[in-house]
């Protein structure tokens, strides 16, 4: 999935997202820190295609967007929202294709603004970024062509600690950034930073009530931070390929970044470091067993604030690992839920 899948609820409960065949499940807590539920289907019967993502908003409704098939060698995108983790979402609302009609271009991203609103991002044909987002009034507004050239197929859109949202894309010239410049305003492309970037490695994090952070890997392996209007820092090598995910919290005390990422080996590996500090340094430390290829890593907050890891393989194992009642980040034993 593009966005973070493993997410608390506005009831304090954590779920997760498991793309399974042509359908997204949901797992969640039956209450905060109790049992999990078996998986259930999200919005309905309708088929989806492989890559939906997610995004969630500050009152803590999850969004989700997905391509669907709709003629043959055609699809479009849907929307569903989940309000609460143990009701079902609503059902798949059709939004549209960035260029009217065709196949698949890309994976979707999606943020909420402060008014709740869903912002939709995907690659268009011309090889550009589209948008569509929601009205306040209900309904979505008509599809947007945000720019942009040789756009890869992954973004990551984020929303800042001001309600605004923001966009980033790689493509061959390095790392594009759109952003609102009020609320409600469509983003425009308003930074381009010429660095090698991998493929598949983009995660963006609200990290002040003016920045957001962008984490992706460089062309030579290392684990790099940006904030637009600055340089990107190499903050250490990538304990694995894919992307890391990142969440502040509390740790000594302090307000930290804390990464996770599956590693080489197939283990998850933990980094953490004072928020926009990242000249203070970090390190990895490896935890729990070794995951198979394909296997999916993330970290979240707990209703009492305790940081919860997750990992979730191929075929739909979720275990998780939670902070012990002592000081730094101190996990229980994973265990498989």
């Amino acid at each position: 999935m593009n966005g973070e899948w493993f997410i608390r609820g506005r009831d304090g409960r954590l779920s997760v997202y498991i793309p399974s065949g042509d359908a997204l499940l949901c797992r969640a807590e039956r209450h905060p820190g109790g049992p999990w539920e078996a998986p259930r289907r999200v919005g309905g019967g309708q088929k989806l295609l492989p890559g939906p993502a997610v995004g969630q908003g500050a009152d803590g409704y999850a969004h989700l967007v997905s391509w669907r098939p709709t003629v043959p060698g055609e699809s479009g995108l849907v929307h569903s929202t989940h309000f609460r983790p143990h009701l079902a979402a609503l059902d798949w609302v059709p939004v549209g294709h960035p260029s009217k009609k065709g196949d698949r271009t890309g994976m979707p991203a999606v943020a909420v603004d402060a008014e709740g609103r869903a912002h939709v991002f995907v690659r268009n044909l011309g090889g550009g970024v589209s948008m569509v987002a929601q009205k306040a009034t209900g309904g979505w507004d008509p599809w947007r062509d945000l720019k942009g050239d040789g756009v890869r197929e992954d973004l990551a859109a984020v929303t800042g600690e001001s309600g605004r949202v923001e966009l980033y894309a790689a493509a061959p010239v390095g790392i594009l950034h759109w952003r609102q410049e009020e609320p409600g305003a469509q983003p425009v492309l308003d930074e381009v930073v010429e660095v090698p970037v991998r493929p598949g490695t983009l995660r963006a994090l609200a990290t002040s009530p003016d920045s957001t952070t962008l984490f992706y890997t460089d062309g030579s392996g290392d684990l790099c931070a940006w904030r637009p209007g600055g340089k990107p820092v190499a903050l250490l090598p990538a304990a694995g390929p894919g992307p890391a995910s990142a969440v502040r919290c509390t740790l000594g005390g302090h307000d930290c970044t804390l990464l996770a990422q599956r590693s080489a080996d197939g283990r998850v590996a933990f980094a953490a470091y004072p928020t926009e500090q990242e000249s203070s340094g970090a390190w990895w430390t490896e935890s729990g067993p070794r995951l198979p290829a394909g296997a999916r890593v993330a970290v979240a907050e707990d209703a009492e604030g305790r940081v919860v890891a997750a990992s979730l393989t191929e075929d739909g194992e979720l275990r998780l690992a939670r902070q012990k009642d002592e000081p730094g980040l101190a996990l229980a034993a994973w265990r498989t839920v």
